[in-house]
């Protein structure tokens, strides 16, 4: 596996990410943004914060094995949640839990969480970036 997660002593503890990806691979994979897409174009769970992130999350994970990735192979995310405020913690973590269930990997690396006032669609309520890095 060409990442490993810590947490080093000195920084929290957070459930939803660890704070530090350490890379030994040669290979690294850029992931565009991905939103609420299903395979047919059409967005997944609209008014719904939790549906959207696993369906993002999914759609992360459906690019990742394109490249002979996965999960475990996720240095860094960023994800952009539209209106953000810490009251729509709960469904974000909801949303992560119900794409790890279907993916057998929690997918804790490193991440940023950034509040934007709007994405591509108005339906869009994230958007999740990854970077990977592989043997």
């Amino acid at each position: 596996m060409a990442i490993t997660l810590v947490n080093p002593e000195g920084l929290p503890t957070v459930d939803a990410y660890h704070q530090v990806a350490i890379a030994s691979g040669s290979r690294m994979v850029f992931v565009a943004g991905q939103v609420a897409w299903g395979a047919d174009g059409g967005t997944v769970g609209e008014s719904d914060l939790a549906a959207q992130v696993e369906q993002c999350y999914l759609n992360i994970a459906t690019a990742l094995a394109a490249a002979g990735g996965s999960f475990r192979d996720v240095a860094k995310l960023t994800v952009y949640v539209v209106d953000w405020t810490p009251d729509k913690m709960p469904l974000l973590m909801d949303g992560i839990s119900r794409a790890a269930a279907q993916l057998g990997a929690a997918p804790v690396p490193p991440a940023t969480l950034i509040g934007v006032a709007a994405l591509d669609v108005p339906e869009h309520l994230v958007e999740v970036e990854a970077t990977a890095v592989l043997d």
